[in-house]
């Protein structure tokens, strides 16, 4: 296996042991992506040539197929690429996906970028600035202390923002008054002016009037925002960015009216996708078979369906992993072994031959089939679990020197920390749909 760094591996472990999807290093532990990840690599080298025409890539599989896993170590491949990316957890209580001003929120309060990790919108915008006070310095040949150099920033500025004015004349202006504050020293008001610009509400008046603007950003201009923000992306050097908008087939547990309200805003976000008005984003949908397929999902708005309808044959060895829609193969017990091995290997031991000995394949081979076995045999539902206990044991084995696992494991599941589909499989019930806990990004499931 490829050399990792110490502190990389136990950000890994200490997630692996928490049940959630590690932040970084997913591709040291990645199993059945091999061939879906070259096919999104090379739409991402679309999305980032010429004119950036958008794309969207919507991601379908049942509870335990890695949906976040996969779009996560999609985001970490894109930031490599100089993307920005985004991940939004849709939910009914939270994150709406019909309320776009909170959607617009939460994906600039999430903005990742390789150099700035998440939380980077502010970075972004400053670098934006920093690159146009380096093309007045270049040009004029003029530097900051220049009594000129404020006045040509302004007449850049507008350059830059040209087009963008005569789409949406409150960014534009907020921009400005954001250059002029930090170029005055404001750094308070500055501040203020940004959390406005990423859609917080709630911005004093006094704030906003700098720039002759008022309200909040609503669900009506969240989209032309959207597209402002890929402006200042591509204009700052950035080569687009990836929205993920996971876990959508929430809105089938909504009322009609909200569901459609829902699956026309997606409608929105393909149209303008379709029409170039988003160039230089790369949509990542996730969602469950039902929400595919079923009325309440997308067949409930026809013109969306017939966009996004991929057809999948029998055998899933051939599918077309270019078409609009993909699927993730589920786990099986080679699979799980797989991963349970690269983690066995990453895993930051004080004494690795003690791990590599009592760990070794006969006991991980074994651990699988002990852990599915403890949901009826379903390892589609297992990773998270499966993961969770090697992590316990590979510590036990590494703290004590008298711990056999192979005599001494025992697995003891805990029904009241299983999730719903968990939970389901363990008592031989049907999976039922995953319950709306509003649970931040950060927190998200292993294998969900």
């Amino acid at each position: 296996m490829t050399a990792i760094a110490l502190d990389l591996a136990r950000d890994i472990i200490a997630a692996l042991r928490a049940g959630v999807v590690p932040r970084s290093g997913l591709e040291y532990f990645a199993t059945g992506l091999d061939r879906l990840l070259p096919v999104v690599e090379s739409e991402l080298d679309e999305v980032a040539s010429g004119e950036g025409r958008g794309r969207s890539k919507w991601v379908r599989g049942e509870y335990g197929t890695g949906k976040t896993f996969a779009t996560r170590l999609i985001c970490a491949r894109a930031r490599a690429k100089r993307f920005a990316t985004t991940e939004v957890q849709i939910s009914i209580n939270d994150t709406p996906l019909y309320h776009l001003e909170t959607v617009y929120r939460r994906m600039m309060e999430r903005l990742a970028t390789d150099a700035h990790g998440e939380g980077a919108f502010r970075a972004v915008v400053d670098a934006w600035l920093y690159e146009i006070g380096d093309e007045v310095t270049r040009l004029k040949g003029i530097d900051e202390d220049d009594p000129q150099f404020a006045a040509l920033i302004e007449t850049r500025l507008e350059e830059k923002l040209a087009e963008l004015s005569t789409r949406n004349p409150a960014f534009s202006q907020v921009l400005r008054a954001y250059s002029r504050a930090m170029h005055e020293g404001d750094f308070q008001g500055a501040q203020g002016l940004l959390a406005w610009l990423a859609g917080q509400p709630h911005i004093d008046r006094s704030v906003t009037s700098r720039a002759g603007v008022k309200g909040a950003v609503d669900g009506q201009a969240a989209l032309t925002f959207l597209r402002g923000v890929l402006t200042v992306l591509r204009q700052a050097g950035h080569a687009g960015l990836v929205v993920v908008l996971d876990e959508v087939e929430t809105i089938q547990r909504m009322p009609p009216p909200t569901r459609e309200k829902s699956l026309n805003a997606l409608r929105q976000l393909v149209d303008m996708l379709a029409n170039n008005e988003l160039p230089g984003l790369y949509l990542v949908v996730t969602g469950t078979s039902a929400f595919f397929d079923d009325y309440k999902g997308l067949k409930g708005l026809a013109a969306l369906y017939q966009r996004i309808v991929t057809r999948f044959d029998a055998e899933p060895a051939f599918d077309n992993l270019r078409a609009p829609q993909v699927r993730l193969p589920a786990f099986d017990e080679a699979r799980l072994l797989d991963v349970g091995r690269r983690v066995r290997d990453l895993f930051p031991a004080q004494h690795p031959e003690r791990k590599d000995e009592r760990a070794n394949d006969a006991f991980l081979v074994a651990l699988t089939k002990k852990v599915a076995s403890g949901f009826g045999g379903k390892v589609s539902v297992a990773p998270r679990i499966f993961l969770r206990e090697l992590v316990d044991v590979l510590d036990k084995i590494d703290q004590y020197a008298t711990y056999e696992p192979a005599n001494q494991y025992d697995l003891k599941l805990d029904e009241a920390e299983l999730t719903a589909d968990e939970l389901a499989a363990r008592r031989g019930e049907q999976p039922v749909a995953a319950e709306d806990t509003d649970v931040p990004k950060d927190k998200k499931r292993l294998d969900g």
